[in-house]
């Protein structure tokens, strides 16, 4: 009970996700691996990605000896999410099943769409995931490319941001939806950006704190929660495979005081 959760993301975007489970479970040791080095994974192709996903899964597993693994990246998921189930030792959580229950479960008209990027949308994981909800919903997905790139840069509003997604969420606006998923865990940095585009009729739904309780109840179920209070102060390490200064810099302004220091996480060559 006393291992730590890990996680794994393609760089920032899973932060959201790390900051909903800290909120959530204060009293968990976290560790966190952004692949900063090998950024973006949108374009790449699926079974590179799924390589990559099985290196930093096996990494928290052996290394860090992690009692979980939330799959903190929606491109790894689609990409990964069955074979990392099936090898690891340790329960696997995602973000594309939460977000799709949440998503079917905000809307009022049954039109929804999910953004994310070029890897994700192709892979077809959202489609699956909502129709695996029951729901009688008419789903839009539309990849975004761009959208992690500019967060990866601190670039979260502004001019180029507005004018990208008003070009890109076009679509999207045309047909009509209520409730559109932010599929990528760097998108909710863009949210203020995205909601003025869409208006405000339209509900943004985040599968982070979607896929923190999912991970919550998870561990509950199986008695692998640390019990909470005692003198014992949870230790939240973050390691990055890129420039160690600027994960620290920008990951410290997207997630907050926990992320005081990164450590490097050398990918296998």
């Amino acid at each position: 009970m006393d291992r730590p959760i890990g996680m794994f993301d393609s760089g920032f975007g899973g932060l959201t996700v790390a900051r909903a489970l800290i909120d959530l479970l204060p009293a968990e040791d976290l560790v966190y691996i952004g692949d900063t080095g090998r950024y973006p994974y949108g374009p790449r192709p699926q079974p590179e990605v799924a390589g990559f996903a099985r290196e930093l899964a096996w990494s928290l597993v052996k290394e860090h000896d992690v009692k979980a693994l939330v799959v903190a990246c929606n491109t790894a998921s689609a990409a990964a999410l069955d074979e990392l189930r099936d090898a690891l030792p340790v329960p696997v959580i995602d973000v594309i099943e939460p977000g799709a229950r949440a998503l079917v479960q905000t809307t009022r008209t049954g039109r929804v769409g999910v953004i994310g990027t070029v890897g994700t949308i192709s892979s077809g994981a959202y489609h699956r995931a909502v129709d695996a909800t029951g729901a009688d919903v008419e789903l839009t997905s539309l990849s975004c490319p761009g959208f992690v790139e500019f967060v990866e840069r601190g670039q979260t509003h502004g001019e180029e941001v507005t004018i990208l997604a008003e070009r890109l969420l076009a679509p999207l606006r045309d047909a009509d939806v209520d409730a559109l998923l932010l599929g990528c865990t760097h998108y909710p940095y863009l949210a203020r950006v995205i909601g003025d585009v869409m208006g405000p009729e339209v509900t943004l739904v985040s599968s982070a704190d979607e896929t923190a309780f999912a991970a919550a109840r998870r561990l509950g179920d199986l008695g692998l929660l640390r019990a909470p209070g005692g003198d014992d102060v949870a230790e939240h390490r973050f390691l990055s495979s890129g420039d160690i200064a600027w994960f620290t810099d920008l990951g410290s302004r997207l997630l907050g005081p926990e992320l005081c220091a990164a450590e490097r996480w050398q990918p296998a060559i």
